[in-house]
This record gives structure tokens, C-alpha cells and sequence, in this order.
């Protein structure tokens, strides 16, 4: 995380205009609330709290708000990106939005597929990602770029990945 602070930071203090400054949303679900004030600690002390926004949903958090984090911090991505800026989106870490998704769709009897996972889990992430996308001059010429980060060294779907 230091690396890539510091990379953006640089890249932010020789930007000239609005619309050269990369933007940073990271999106912590389902991250303990220690981890957060950790998080913002370090953004702080960076100086990059000027040009982030921290969307979380703690583990303490009810399962529709950590299903709901990742769709809220697109949103304000997309708005810098739709108005000719550019913005880096880091969801960490979306195997527990899966989670949280897999608890709403078991109380909701919804039909549960692999590993009690519903049908569906797979296809939301992939229309969250494809959400992230570089607009063309004549549309604003702005640029959203996501990193997901999904834990599946404790993930009971991993064996989903090389599919």
C-alpha cells in the first residue's frame, strides 16, 4: 500500500489540472473496524486523504451494506470518470461481499448453488468490473480503473477462479 501511495502522490503533485489528478476509491468490506482507522491513519499521514474517499462496510455491519459498499464507491468512481477525470477504485476484498450476498440470498430462499453460493455471485462481480472502463474523447475522456482483491486462500469458492 505504501508503494502505490507514493506512486500516486507523485503523480498527483505534477498534475496540473483537475482532470490530471487521479482520485482514489478504496472500498473495505467486511475489514475490521481497527483495520479502517488503520487505513485512514496511513492516508492521512501521506497527505492523500485530499484526493480519497474510504467507503466501508465493516464486518460488524449488517450484509446489505457490505453487499451494498462496492456498488456505492463505483458510483463515486464513475462520477469523476464521467466528468473527464480519472480514478482508481480498490474493492478489498469482494469474497466477502460474496459472503454477505450468500447470506441476504439464503434468508431471502433464494436457490443456492455451489458451496451454497447463489447462481449469480460470479456474474455480479464481473458486471461491477466491467463497470471500470476508459471513456473516449468525445465522451469525456475520463478513466475509471478497478483492482478487485478476492482472498481465496480462505475462500470456500475458489475453485471457481480457473473457470
Amino acid at each position: 500500500m505504501g508503494n502505490l501511495l507514493s506512486k500516486i502522490k507523485q503523480m498527483n503533485s505534477r498534475a496540473t489540472s483537475e482532470s490530471e489528478t487521479l482520485y482514489c476509491v478504496y472500498v473495505a468490506i467486511g475489514q475490521k473496524r481497527s483495520t479502517v482507522a488503520q487505513l485512514v491513519q496511513i492516508l492521512s499521514e501521506a497527505n492523500a486523504l485530499e484526493y480519497s474517499i474510504l467507503v466501508a462496510a465493516t464486518a460488524s455491519d449488517p450484509a446489505p451494506l457490505q453487499f451494498l459498499a462496492p456498488y456505492s464507491g463505483c458510483a463515486m468512481g464513475e462520477y469523476f470518470r464521467d466528468n473527464g477525470m480519472h480514478a482508481l477504485i480498490i474493492y478489498d476484498d469482494l469474497s466477502k461481499q460474496a459472503v454477505a450476498y450468500r447470506q441476504m440470498s439464503l434468508l431471502l430462499r433464494r436457490p443456492p448453488g455451489r458451496e451454497a453460493f447463489p447462481g449469480d455471485v460470479f456474474y455480479l462481480h464481473s458486471r461491477l468490473l466491467e463497470r471500470a472502463a476508459k471513456r473516449s474523447d468525445q465522451t469525456g475522456a475520463g478513466s475509471l480503473t478497478a483492482l478487485p482483491v478476492i482472498d481465496v486462500a480462505k475462500s470456500s469458492y475458489d475453485s471457481e477462479f480457473p473457470s
